[in-house]
């Protein structure tokens, strides 16, 4: 039977006196695990059991390769872990894990900016990437690609062209509308 007990400071939910309700602050490295819901590994995620285990098989492949594993795109209705996912995978690839949405991206030098930033292994998680501008797709397709993207220099018959070569990321698209995505996507 549980027996609530409750003093100035702490209050106590308890068979055998042992603490389980503490208004005494926790250490620094404790408190991320209470505050965070999301699991932060594919051995913690219930549910999507297929999903799972194929994700189970890239990134097990990736390692071996000692390479980012390929691109992901996520699709379904809202609320099926899509974002915990890309989180998830991130983990466990070790990388870092920026994120960003479709329309935040409003031209081609958003894209540019994260991407030139990006370090070697790390994961660029675009939400709703269905509404992503057809002008940043663009710089999207070579940096996914070929790890590069192409920049224009002047105008008319000045202009000239440069490859920036980009560190081998990660893209992990999520869309709940994936008829709105562009073919090549």
């Amino acid at each position: 039977m549980v027996e609530p007990a409750m003093t100035d400071d702490v209050i106590k939910y308890s068979t055998d006196n042992q603490e389980v309700i503490s208004g005494a602050a926790l250490p620094e490295d404790q408190e991320s695990d209470i505050l965070s819901l999301r699991p932060e590994r594919l051995s913690a995620y219930v549910g999507q059991e297929e999903v799972i285990e194929t994700l189970k098989i890239a990134i097990q492949a990736a390692t071996e390769r000692d390479e980012p594993i390929d691109h992901v795109l996520f699709h379904g209705p809202p609320g099926l872990g899509k974002t915990t996912l890309a989180h998830i995978i991130a983990n466990e690839m070790q990388g870092n894990l920026t994120v960003t949405s479709g329309p935040a991206l409003e031209k081609g030098g958003d894209l540019v900016g994260i991407l030139t930033h990006l370090e070697a292994g790390d994961i660029l998680f675009i939400d709703e990437i269905h509404r992503t501008p057809k002008s940043v797709e663009e710089f999207m397709y070579p940096a996914m690609e070929d790890f590069a993207i192409d920049f224009v220099f002047d105008k008319g018959v000045h202009a000239r062209s440069h490859r920036y070569r980009l560190k081998r990321f990660t893209l992990v698209g999520a869309t709940t509308r994936v008829g709105l995505l562009s073919a090549p996507l």
